[in-house]
């Protein structure tokens, strides 16, 4: 449950800065998670994101607005 949880708080921060018009402009992938770089504007904001439906949440975003 805890990692449900966690999932929750990691999607909602996304969601949160796409809402806020921010873009990604990189990811890191680790053995820890991934570092995902968004921007806007002059501004840069890192996320640490751990859980791995987080990390496919993210990715299929990515994928989505490739397609568009």
């Amino acid at each position: 449950m805890v990692n449900h949880q966690e999932y929750i708080a990691e999607r909602e921060k996304i969601d949160f800065l796409i809402e806020k018009e921010f873009t990604i402009i990189d990811v890191t992938e680790d053995l820890n998670g991934s570092i995902v770089v968004f921007s806007k504007g002059e501004e840069e904001i890192s996320l640490h994101v751990k859980t791995a439906e987080a990390r496919k949440y993210f990715s299929n975003l990515l994928v989505q607005k490739n397609e568009n």
